[in-house]
């Protein structure tokens, strides 16, 4: 029997393996440390406990981590409100945290060309997400302001040197996973969803500097990390905001494939493994992710999320790329045990069906709520059951 570590490189490297590896995403992904009184942590709720051990103990692990972010799942904001104010940054930029009726806000505020522009987000103690109220950018004018940011305010401090201790510490029990974010993503995540894709349709020059200018921090610390830590895998996310309802098929090669392909290119040219993220509707845009010449996609989320049948992506692009995917956490939250061991059976067989690079059963998200149900925990166990027992 393969070690989870063997099991996850030798899928990666689409070798053959004793079964498919089964990953529970951020839950065995995400840092948390359950023993941690906080009352924000919701992991260390005791409804919580079984699934950390059933995860630390027998699913495949893939430790999401960043070489520039300490806690590995920070929200999804731009690299100016992640981190406080400090250097050349604090010249523009104000962070202010506070507490208002049980929850905790962070707002950003940043000067600059006589205009003031204001981010806020807010942490509730039963949800581990953070919710962002008001966006950054506003309007074109806000962002023309934002262009004129000198570089030295995207400026990071890198250390590799945790990656390589954590895959240290892992040993045989999985792998570490580098978690990053692509230009588009950088860039989205500065506007409301609304204002983003208004901006990107109808000022598209103007959104290229945008992308070109993240893209500079970016594409750096992606050279030094895929150097320093050669030979790992990585998650890439942000191209679904290029994917359909949001932007048409054209804009993801624009947006996308020229500004995200660099990145695939550096991890893969230093022995690493580049995985796509991509939630929502992909059928329009698979052709590009392939040309990109990635080694993974996830999560091929199953309609109606998605717009793609996991059995089409393996059949179509299966020798191109390994396949994560495609249980929807929907389901594992509100489908009874029985139903939804059809569902995971159905997945594998779908999943590892003629021949392919490889697969990896993973849902699309996890928990976030304080209490774990029995019905959700029973199919965790599912699938780690199932797993064990596959036979191709």
């Amino acid at each position: 029997m393969m070690t989870r570590r063997e099991r996850l490189m030798a899928t990666l490297r689409g070798e053959p393996v004793d079964r498919p590896a089964v990953n529970f995403y951020e839950v065995g992904g995400f840092a948390v440390d359950p023993s941690d009184p906080d009352e924000f942590n919701v992991y260390n709720d005791p409804s919580w406990q079984p699934l950390l051990q059933l995860t630390e103990t027998q699913s495949d692990l893939i430790r999401m981590r960043s070489p520039v972010r300490p806690r590995g799942h920070e929200p999804v904001l731009s690299e100016v409100e992640r981190v406080d104010a400090g250097g050349p940054r604090g010249e523009f930029f104000k962070a202010e945290k506070f507490m208002a009726d049980g929850c905790r806000f962070k707002r950003v505020t940043l000067n600059i060309t006589g205009r003031t522009m204001t981010s806020l987000t807010r942490r509730c103690p039963d949800l581990d997400t953070v919710w962002t109220l008001k966006h950054l950018l506003k309007s074109t004018d806000d962002l023309k302001a934002y262009l004129e940011l000198p570089d030295e305010v995207f400026a990071e401090q890198i250390d590799v040197a945790r990656l390589i201790e954590e895959d240290k510490k892992l040993g045989d029990r999985g792998i570490v996973m580098v978690d990053t974010e692509d230009p588009l993503c950088a860039a989205a995540s500065l506007f409301s969803m609304e204002d983003f894709t208004v901006v990107a349709l109808t000022e598209q020059k103007l959104f290229h500097r945008l992308l070109e200018k993240l893209s500079r921090q970016i594409y750096a610390r992606t050279q030094v990390t895929a150097e320093a830590f050669s030979g790992h895998l990585w998650r890439i996310y942000g191209p679904e905001y290029a994917t359909e309802p949001y932007l048409p098929p054209y804009l993801f090669k624009e947006y996308v494939v020229r500004y995200t392909g660099p990145m695939v290119e550096t991890i893969q040219k230093h022995g690493g493994f580049a995985r796509i993220h991509c939630h929502g509707r992909i059928r329009a845009v698979l052709d590009y992710i392939v040309e990109m010449n990635p080694a993974a996609i996830d999560p091929i989320e199953p309609p109606p999320q998605g717009d793609v049948e996991l059995a089409y992506v393996r059949r179509k692009h299966g020798k191109d790329l390994v396949l994560f995917g495609n249980i929807e956490f929907a389901d594992i939250e509100n489908t009874e045990p029985a139903e939804f061991e059809k569902l995971v059976e159905k997945t594998f067989k779908d999943g590892t069906d003629g021949e392919g690079k490889g697969f990896v059963l993973m849902p699309s998200s996890a928990p976030i709520s304080r209490k774990i149900t029995p019905r959700l925990m029973a199919n965790y166990q599912t699938m780690i059951r199932l797993a064990s027992n596959f036979t191709s």
